[in-house]
């Protein structure tokens, strides 16, 4: 038995739809800009350039219908609705979620500026909230995808509008990682992102996939 300095912390994990099994999460690997028209909206070109990655940590995830807390150092928070793949046992995609990327875009813009890495603007606490996860295959490849912001449409698309498919980005990751068993892909974002603020809620789906339902808790003394 191993005689810890302290207590390690509880594993991250997804609810599991139809079962009282979960999915214990490793890591979370991002794609960025990943559908035509929100490449544009971030002054990119979005020709079939090959998929560029970045990474949030396993815990960075908000699951079972918690709220994420507006984080610190930031006053441009925005969201960004994405289809999730979860890797299974035999490295292929296990099953699908609907996530938001939660992004604190003026650090971003920063770091963009500076040539320095993302971290601090997409690999913050709690910066991954995101559904239940459903096993199988996508219900509908052509299905739509949305975020509303307190009932107001903000982001709304097709998965068909992808530059490249989950498989495609499976195969692309693959040449940089070693995907393993509980990692997550989250596949990008429609246009349309834009920012939250401490009281919002925000409703992200996929057709055919449990909702994702957040309302945006302030800071402690803020």
């Amino acid at each position: 038995m191993t005689d810890w300095i302290f207590p390690p912390a509880s594993l991250p994990s997804l609810p599991v739809v139809g079962q009282d099994r979960r999915f214990p999460v490793r890591r979370i690997l991002c794609v960025g800009q990943n559908y035509a028209a929100h490449a544009r909206e971030m002054g990119a070109d979005p020709d079939r350039a090959p998929p560029f990655f970045f990474a949030k940590p396993g815990d960075a995830l908000v699951s079972d219908g918690a709220d994420p807390v507006y984080p610190g150092e930031t006053k441009d928070l925005h969201h960004e609705v994405e289809l999730v793949c979860a890797i299974g046992p035999n490295g292929g995609i296990a099953g699908w979620a609907v996530g938001c990327d939660l992004t604190r875009r003026d650090l971003q813009a920063a770091a963009k500026a500076n040539g320095r890495p993302w971290d601090a603007s997409k690999g913050f606490d709690q910066s991954a909230p995101c559904g239940p996860l459903t096993l199988g295959s996508l219900p509908d490849p052509q299905g739509k995808i949305a975020l509303s912001v307190n009932g107001v449409v903000r982001q709304s698309s097709r998965l068909s509008d992808m530059i490249w498919s989950p498989d495609e980005i499976l195969v692309e990751a693959g040449k940089l990682w070693a995907l393993m068993p509980g990692d997550l892909i989250f596949t990008g974002t429609p246009e349309g992102v834009g920012p939250l603020v401490p009281g919002d809620r925000a409703e992200a789906t996929v057709d055919g996939l449990s909702p994702l339902i957040f309302t945006v808790q302030p800071r402690v003394g803020s």
